[in-house]
């Protein structure tokens, strides 16, 4: 289920970002969503400043995290 879920939100290819994990449709980073977190920002801030990250997308890398974290 862990990798379907992954599969819909997080893509990487060697064209985008040399192969970085990016939320699926968009050049922004995974790690940047757990960058901001970890600097303090909310949720708010990052999707402002990545329009192109959807909240959905966002809440559902983080509940992948969570379910691996449990």
């Amino acid at each position: 289920m862990i990798k379907r879920a992954k599969s819909s939100i997080i893509q990487s290819s060697k064209a985008i970002l040399g192969g970085e994990p990016v939320f699926k449709g968009t050049r922004v980073p995974v790690k940047a969503l757990i960058d901001y977190l970890e600097a303090g920002d909310r949720l708010t801030d990052f999707l402002k400043d990545y329009p192109t990250v959807t909240k959905i997308q966002a809440m559902e890398l983080l509940e992948i995290v969570k379910n691996q974290l449990s």
